[in-house]
């Protein structure tokens, strides 16, 4: 497929887009950020949900089928009151219809094809050190820290492993849930589709993700973003045939695998690069003469055009010439300078003559200053003084 032979032939290119990203705050870092393999990642997923990922068999059951099978099976779930009557969602506009879908492929508000449950705020009192545990935004990004809660629910209220859902609020995105049952927090939601036989969770999960940026824009504000409900319920999404769902996500999970590996080998061979510059970059400064400084500059120089190719690189350079300057290396010395004692003499000269026609303070030490200083130092040293004499 052409996408296929996009990755192929680009592969060097993926992998060289490389940046330094900086974190702020407790606990910052400095880390790389393989740029390159993060917006191939972001362009698989594009390709999925645009239906050029994986080819279409004429055979496979109509999404417009699909459609329908679920609108039944929300009705019915409706009347046995396993759901909440149906909130009916405005129709899809030309505007916000794609016009290129692939053939077979239908067009559904989220809100028609999944059943977006909330979460359940908590009170203090409520959220204890031992019972079930209670999922919150936070535990999906970056704490680990837990509540739980012995409260029982409804089982709308639990989420268990495979269940997709979404967290809405700061930082947000979509999960498939990979640990036991718990309940999930407020600005969480679960994604419960319809009909589980006509809708891949795992095919919602990477619409989602493929989305996220265009959702974060969507929102409002700048500290914290929400995404409210009502509009994640409107969001038009393309609803491929279910066994073009299934064969989507595998060609996803092979590829993104393949990103890992891509990504593992593109750090390893920057770490690499990095000791290596590092490593060059030190003979220069060890150097014991001149000669021994020359010879290491034309090793390095001989293979600059691959050594300097990084911008850890450029300012470890900067660095080191700035060194070699303050130590002496950079430039060779000559006899007959004037030394730096004698440049010395001349400074002080100029200053005291300054000082004289009083365009200068003079900031030299007073005699009753330098005499409080020994003074100090007697009792550092443990002689006997008379504070009074301070």
């Amino acid at each position: 497929m052409d996408a296929i032979k996009l990755f192929i032939e680009n592969i060097d290119l993926w992998t060289s887009a490389v940046k330094v990203k900086s974190t702020q705050g407790r606990g910052s870092s400095k880390k790389l950020d393989i740029y390159g393999i993060k917006k191939l990642r972001e362009l698989i997923l594009e390709l999925a949900i645009r239906g050029t990922l994986v080819p279409q068999n004429p055979y496979d059951e109509p999404a417009s089928v699909l459609l329908e099978r679920i609108a039944s099976e929300r009705e019915k779930l409706a009347r046995v009151h396993k759901i909440k009557s149906h909130k009916k969602l405005p129709l899809i506009s030309n505007e916000e219809s794609s016009a290129c879908l692939p053939k077979g492929w239908s067009e559904a508000r989220l809100g028609n094809v999944v059943n977006i449950l909330n979460g359940r705020a908590y009170k203090k009192h409520e959220m204890l050190q031992e019972g079930t545990p209670l999922l919150r935004v936070g535990n999906l990004f970056t704490s680990n820290e837990w509540y739980y809660s012995n409260l029982q629910l409804e089982p709308e209220k639990y989420i268990d492993r495979g269940d997709l859902i979404y967290a809405w609020s700061a930082s947000f995105g979509p999960f498939i849930w990979d640990g036991s049952k718990v309940i999930y927090h407020y600005h969480i939601w679960k994604l419960d589709p319809f009909s589980h036989e006509a809708l891949s969770k795992k095919y919602l999960y990477q619409y989602l993700l493929a989305i996220t940026k265009k959702i974060k824009a969507s929102g409002s504000g700048i500290a914290m973003i929400h995404m409210t409900k009502d509009r994640m319920e409107k969001l038009v999404i393309p609803v491929p045939p279910l066994a073009e769902q299934i064969r989507i996500t595998k060609k996803i999970d092979e590829f993104m695998a393949l990103c890992d590996q891509l990504e593992q080998q593109a750090e390893t061979s920057i770490s690499s690069h990095k000791l290596l510059v590092d490593t060059l970059m030190k003979t220069l400064t060890v150097a014991k003469d001149a000669d021994e400084l020359c010879e290491n500059w034309a090793r390095l120089s001989e293979h600059f055009d691959t050594l300097i190719t990084t911008d850890h690189a450029v300012e470890q350079l900067k660095q080191i010439i700035l060194q070699l300057a303050v130590m002496g290396k950079l430039a060779p010395q000559v006899s007959t300078d004037e030394p730096a004692s004698e440049l010395l003499k001349h400074i002080a000269t100029e200053k005291k003559q300054l000082i004289k026609v009083k365009k200068i303070k003079n900031n030299s030490p007073s005699r009753k200053s330098s005499t409080r200083k020994n003074r100090l130092s007697c009792l550092l040293d443990g002689s006997s003084l008379d504070w009074a004499q301070l």
